[in-house]
């Protein structure tokens, strides 16, 4: 599947970004709060993607960075949020506040967002703690290796607590690995970091 497209923006129209590339224009679905980080009509720029797909639809979604893709998807992992209500969500509220509001346990500023109720919120909370990276602490700046603290995250380890283990694993690992072999050998430690082992 493919991960990000990169191309000419032709259109901005309210939720809709329009980017061609290779005489293929895309259309996709992002949060209003991202559309302002795209590029004008007419330069390039590179929106990373999710695909929805079920029998009777195909949209395309896209997000201005990877934190940004991440925390949508988190999103779907909360009962009751689809993909149109996750874009809406993150329409209404900035990465930094998201993250806020969930560690906070700020339920009266979630409810402040257009379109989510205060039980929603209460899932969000719940779910979502302490899971979230805001736009200010991205794991890239925790790790170097920000594939690996994604993968973790996404095996439900807190991205945070992931990255942290990553550079533990680092500074306890032999000099000599690289590549594919080092990729191996960290993730492996990491996981026994983060299960206590």
């Amino acid at each position: 599947m493919f991960n990000s497209i990169r191309g000419t923006v032709t259109g901005k129209i309210d939720d809709t970004l329009r980017i061609i590339t290779g005489g293929l224009e895309w259309e996709i679905i992002v949060p209003l709060t991202d559309m302002s980080r795209f590029p004008l009509p007419g330069e390039e720029g590179q929106v990373y993607t999710w695909l929805y797909h079920r029998e009777d639809q195909m949209r395309l979604f896209g997000f201005a960075d990877e934190i940004r893709r991440a925390t949508f998807l988190e999103l779907l992992k909360v009962e009751g949020i689809g993909p149109k209500a996750a874009v809406k969500i993150m329409g209404g509220i900035s990465q930094d506040e998201l993250q806020r509001a969930l560690d906070t346990e700020d339920v009266g500023r979630l409810e402040a967002v257009p379109g989510l109720g205060k039980k929603t919120a209460q899932k969000m909370i719940l779910a979502l703690k302490g899971k979230l990276t805001s736009g200010s602490n991205k794991p890239r700046a925790a790790s170097p290796h920000s594939d690996l603290v994604t993968a973790l995250a996404e095996m439900g380890y807190d991205q945070r607590s992931a990255a942290d283990a990553l550079a533990k694993a680092e500074a306890s690992l032999p000099p000599g690995l690289s590549g594919a072999e080092l990729e191996k050998a960290l993730f492996r430690q990491a996981i026994l970091y983060l299960s206590g082992a």
